[in-house]
Parts: structure tokens; sequence; C-alpha cells
């Protein structure tokens, strides 16, 4: 899924990519339904061969994607336009081996175990200091803020990750626009999202979750408040992956992990769920704090903080 995934977002081809993302939910999906419908009495092993088989059905599907690019016969948007010739793909590609990959693979890899660290401890932590009655209350919450935030996950991860790195080779300049263009942007949608989880979310808890989980209210009413932080930290925070700085970023995100362990360990015994919910909240504005002045001592210089406000059209004048 995500070898395939990656030679279509270098590709460009966001609707091939949005279908093939689409393909194993969906698919698993309609088999469960067919084994539901099919059994009333569900025997748990055929959802699980069910979703086996959607796996094999990835894997085939997979294997044709990558044997074209392993042949070199695919073409990287924003550079030639013919594909790749077969035999200096083959030569170049010999040439990279299992240690130069691991080399440039592992800080991403570090980076997403520190995000899970800081991003889910909450709830681990919760689970045995105050009990997994608090820790399935901050799950609600948790739950509504992971699909806030997976808009500036899909713009940046998924859309804007390719151009980043090839702007930030080829094209100084509209890489600082893009840049400063999704700061304000991020900014503001993220204010707005915050606006109505604080008062439109509130009134859909109990009836998506039931009364039992009203207390998961008061949680997003501190919860909320990471909206913005965190849309404008995803936009200040891709820069650090391109080039050299995702060394930078891993050690940011490292330290704001111990943070939020840290802050989670004394919070929580003293104010419980709410512990966890100031916890995270303090960590994403550290985070961001650390994001811009990276940016603004090793990637943009005092660029990095002016012109959030201004437009494609403004830039190219």
């Amino acid at each position: 899924m995500e070898l395939v995934s990656g030679k279509l977002q270098l590709e460009e081809r966001y609707n091939a990519l949005a279908l093939w993302q689409l393909l194993p939910h969906a698919t698993r999906f309609l088999l469960v339904i067919v084994i539901v419908v099919a059994s009333p009495q569900v025997a748990i092993e055929y959802i699980a061969f069910a979703y086996a088989s959607v796996a094999l059905i990835v894997v085939f599907l997979g294997v044709a994607h990558l044997s074209e690019m392993r042949r070199g016969r695919f073409t990287l948007k924003g550079h030639s336009r013919q594909p790749i010739v077969d035999e200096a793909f083959q030569k170049k590609s010999r040439s990279i081996t299992t240690v130069d990959f691991i080399r440039s693979a592992w800080p991403f890899g570090l980076a997403g175990i520190f995000y899970l660290v800081y991003y889910q401890s909450d709830i681990i932590l919760l689970k045995y200091l105050k009990g997994a009655d608090a820790a399935g209350v901050y799950n609600v919450a948790f739950t509504v803020m992971a699909a806030v935030y997976m808009l500036p996950n899909v713009i940046y991860q998924r859309f804007l990750l390719p151009k980043y790195h090839r702007w930030a080779n080829h094209d100084r300049l509209k890489f600082l626009q893009v840049y400063r263009v999704g700061n304000g942007n991020m900014l503001l949608i993220g204010a707005m999202i915050a606006v109505v989880i604080l008062f439109i979310v509130p009134f859909l808890i109990p009836l998506i979750f039931g009364t039992a989980y009203r207390s998961a209210i008061d949680l997003l009413a501190v919860l909320a408040f990471c909206t913005p932080v965190r849309f404008l930290s995803t936009s200040v925070g891709a820069t650090l992956v391109t080039q050299e700085h995702m060394r930078r970023k891993i050690f940011y995100m490292g330290t704001v992990a111990i943070v939020n362990v840290a802050l989670n360990s004394m919070l929580i015994p003293l104010f419980g769920a709410k512990g966890a919910a100031m916890s995270t909240l303090v960590s994403e504005i550290t985070l961001l704090v650390l994001y811009l002045f990276a940016v603004r001592w090793h990637v943009f210089g005092p660029e990095a903080w002016r012109g959030w406000g201004v437009t494609f059209r403004n830039e190219n004048g």
C-alpha cells in the first residue's frame, strides 16, 4: 500500500492515489456486509478471512504497479516527461545498497514512533493511572480530534509532500511562497474548525457516542485549542522533511514526546482526563514553537515569519 502510494505521489496521480487508498477499506466493508447478510451468526474467522482476502488483492495489484517502477517505467512529475531509460535506471538502482536505504529512511521511521508517543501516550497513561473509564471518555475526544487532523495530513503528507521536495531543491521562491500561503490558510482554517468544535460538536457527542460520554465535551473544550496549533505546525513542519532537515525534525519530535510523557505523568494524577488534554495542548504549542524557530534558523531565514497573509497573486505581482 505505502510503496504504491509513494509511486503515485511522485507521479502526482492524485485521483489514482485516492482510489488506491480507498480500495482496501471499501472492499473490506463490502465483504463484511455480504458476510453479515448471508449469515446472521457470523463467526469471527469469516471476518478475518475477508480481511486476508483483501490483503491478497492489494498485494496482487500492488506488484503490477511496482514491477513497472522496478524497470524504471514511470514518469516523475516536474522532471523529464520521458519515461526513465531502462538501462540507465537499472545501473543507478544497483548502485544503491540496503545500507544507503536504511541511512536515508531511519529518520522517517523514528519520526513515526515519536509521533505515536506524544499523540497517544495520553490514552495509555490514563488507562493505568485513572482506569479504563477515563481512558474511554478521553478516547471519544481523541477520535474527534483525529478526524479533524486528517485535513492537514492529507494536504501536506499526500498532496504537497512530493512538490515540497522538488521545490526545496529546484524552486526556492515557489517553496517560500507556498509555505507562506499554507501557514496563513492553515491558521485560519484551524481557528474556524476550533470554533465548530467548541460550539457545535458538543451537541453531537451524546447523539453519536451516547450520554455516557458526555464528559468528553469538557475535554474537547481544551483540545479544540490544539486545532489551529496543529494545523499551523503541520504546515511549518512540512518544510523540515526536505533536504537535510529531517534529522532536526525528529530531534524536536523526540523532545516533545519526552515533554508529553512527563506532563501526563504529573497532570493525570491531579486532574484526570483533563490533565491529559492540558498536556496535549502544551505539547502541541511546544512543537510549534520549535518548528517556527527551526524554519527561521535553518530553512528560510527572516522570511519564515513574514507574509503569511499573502496570496499567489500578490506574490507574483
